[in-house]
Parts: structure tokens; C-alpha cells; sequence
């Protein structure tokens, strides 16, 4: 969990420094204010990226050629990162250079529900395949070793195809596919079962007009489920070559959750879907914290109120409040600062890339 958070050039924020409290911190303000590049800046120290621009030259503040992002977390772990035109990006790390990027998913797992979250349906099987193996990489340490390794032998074959190699050549790289491939599939499979049973309740609290219905999940390998890998690599052998890539594995995997064996995209109104993936990305936090003991998970949630009513709104805030993770929530609406009654919450208001904490002025230059 973040203790302190400072920002410098940072879009349309010239510099500001805060203190967020270890539960929720509200963040209100107009659109275009600088609510959601508050989450960006924090999804950057957590991942190494930014979920609004590839190109990081776009954050930077006009007439300005860097910006800097740092912070410090509970456990009193500084991360640091500068991104300069002429230099690149720079991460630090606990005072030392980053040596990759999954050391700083590991340092703050963190989860990221954007305005537009009912594309969980619309983006495709992509999408919920980075969801799902967000959750697996940080409650199974073996996982991202047997990922990285069967993508490197996943483009090794398909430059083999498309340079029309030899079958010998192409079976090398298949034996990597199956023993890594199938490991993912196993550990996917566990723990999506995991993960059904802890969505249940949660959404049926948000969501009560669903709580007496049966939830499952439906898993597609990314192959037959008939046939085993190594028999559909085998089969497939031709019609890849002709390709120049390799269609079959986990890497064509998908997934979702089906209410009484029907599909959620077409029961659930907008505001429902919303719901539906806010659910499940809590039930990946649970299962984090149960599995691994984890409690310094951090959940940005873009625009709460956009799609739901007030009710739906409270509910939401309430079920945030009984977790033990540190959540960051952005909102036009001024009324949700009336939920926020405790001290391990805090509401801070932004104008025009000024922040200021409810009764006082936050740590800001312009």
C-alpha cells in the first residue's frame, strides 16, 4: 500500500505530493480535471506502463521535457520512476535499477477497473486472458516462468513456419509448446475453479437480483478438448505451415463465467456488467489474500458512478470498505463524499491539476 505518492509534470498536475490513506481514497472533480491521471500514475509504478498512451511522451507536461512519479509504500519500499525525452524510461526500485518488470508486479499487485470496463466482453479472449493470468502470476510463483518460456518457443515456431523449416525443426519447438503449454492450462484451470466460488457471494451482494443463481465457468484450452496438445500440433502441422504460425495452445485460450449456463453479455444490462467484472476482479484480490496472505493489494477504479445508480453506488463502497486493500476511486458525483466516515478514508478534491484534501490544501505548485 502507498504511504506517499508525488507528482511532477504529469500531464496537466505541474507537481503534487500526498498522503492516501490505507483504505479508500476518493477522488472527485469535473471531467478533464486530473482525477484519472492520479491512477495513471500509480498504474505506472505498479506495471512499468500506462493504460492511456504507449507512448509516454504524450504524459509529459507542455513545454516541459520529463516527468517524474514516486512513491513509498507502507513497508517503507520507495519506487521512483522519470521518463525523459532524451533518455527514456528509468525505474527504480527499493533505491536500485529495475531489472524487470514483473519485479515491480510482485512489489504492488495492482488491479485497474477503467470507465469503460464492460469491454471484459467486448475486447475478446485476449483481454480476459491477461485478466485471468494477472491473478495465476501472483498466487502460483512458477506460472510466469512457464508463460515466458513457451511464448520465446512460440515465436521460435512461428519463424520456423513462416521460413518454411523443417518438420524436425518445428516438432523441437513442440515439445516446449506441450511441456509448458500444458503446465499454464493445469494452472489456469485450478485456479479459476478457486475463483468461482469467492464470485459467487460478492456478486450476488452487489448485485442482488442475481444471488439465486448458479454460476460456472466455462474454460477453452485454446485446442479441441477432445484431443490432447500434442495430438493437435501434430494434426494442425499442415494447415500452419500453410499459415506461417501456430493457432493452437493456450495462447488461444478463453474463459468466462455463465449465469444458469447463459451468457452474462446478453442477461446484464451495462450498469450489470460493470458490476459483473468489478466482482470479479475483488474475488481476484480475495483469493490473493487467502492464497498468498497478500494485503497490499491496490485497486484503481475509474468514474464509479458512471452506469450506476446511488444504491448500486453505496453497495459498492461498502463491499470496498470490508477488504483489507487500499483503492483508489475517481467520480464526478459530489454526494459520494457523504460515504466516506472514517480515518482509513480520505476524499481529496481536483481542479484543473490542483488537489486538495478535504479541509486542507495538499502539497501542491503550479
Amino acid at each position: 500500500m502507498l504511504s506517499h505518492l508525488t507528482l511532477s509534470n504529469f500531464r496537466n498536475i505541474n507537481q503534487v505530493s500526498l498522503s492516501p490513506s490505507v483504505g479508500i481514497n476518493l477522488f472527485i472533480g469535473e471531467n478533464g480535471s486530473g482525477k484519472t491521471s492520479i491512477l495513471e500514475a500509480i498504474h505506472l509504478l505498479a506495471m512499468g506502463r500506462s493504460f492511456r498512451s504507449r507512448n509516454l511522451k504524450n504524459i509529459i507536461q507542455f513545454e516541459h521535457a520529463q516527468f517524474t512519479v514516486f512513491a513509498r509504500s507502507s513497508e517503507m519500499t520507495p519506487v521512483g520512476l522519470l521518463f525523459d525525452t532524451n533518455t527514456g524510461l528509468q525505474i527504480r526500485l527499493n533505491n536500485a535499477p529495475l531489472k524487470k518488470l514483473s519485479d515491480l508486479a510482485v512489489n504492488t499487485p495492482l488491479q485497474y477497473i477503467s470507465a469503460n470496463c464492460h469491454q471484459f466482453f467486448e475486447l475478446g479472449p485476449k483481454f480476459r486472458r491477461r485478466m485471468i493470468d494477472w491473478g495465476v502470476f501472483h498466487v502460483e510463483h512458477k506460472f510466469n516462468y512457464h508463460w515466458q518460456t513457451y511464448k520465446k518457443a512460440l515465436i521460435q515456431k512461428n519463424a520456423a513456419l513462416k521460413n518454411k523449416k523443417t518438420k524436425a525443426e518445428i516438432e523441437l519447438w513442440d515439445q516446449y509448446l506441450v511441456k509448458h503449454g500444458e503446465q499454464i492450462t493445469e494452472l489456469r484451470t485450478t485456479y479459476l475453479n478457486r475463483l468461482i466460488d469467492i464470485f459467487k457471494p460478492i456478486f450476488s451482494k452487489i448485485c442482488p437480483t442475481f444471488d439465486q443463481c448458479e454460476f460456472t465457468i466455462r474454460y477453452s484450452k485454446g485446442w479441441n478438448k477432445d484431443k490432447s496438445l500434442p495430438e493437435t500440433l501434430a494434426e494442425n502441422y499442415e494447415r500452419d505451415r500453410f499459415l506461417g504460425y501456430s493457432r493452437a495452445g493456450p495462447h488461444s485460450a478463453d474463459w468466462m463465467v455463465r449465469i444458469n449456463n447463459d451468457s452474462p453479455e446478453e442477461m446484464l444490462s451495462r450498469g450489470q456488467q460493470k458490476l459483473f467484472y468489478l466482482s470479479l476482479c475483488l474475488s481476484q484480490i480475495t483469493l490473493l489474500m487467502e492464497i498468498k496472505e497478500v494485503k497490499n493489494t491496490i485497486l484503481l477504479l475509474d468514474d464509479l458512478s458512471s452506469e450506476l445508480d446511488w444504491q448500486h453506488q453505496k453497495t459498492v463502497m461498502e463491499t470496498l470498505r470490508s477488504l483489507p486493500v487500499q483503492t483508489f476511486i475517481t467520480s464526478t458525483n459530489t454526494e459520494l463524499a457523504s460515504l466516506i466516515s472514517n480515518e482509513k478514508e480520505k476524499v481529496f478534491h481536483v481542479e484543473h491539476g490542483e488537489i486538495r484534501e478535504d479541509n486542507e490544501t495538499v502539497n501542491t505548485s503550479i
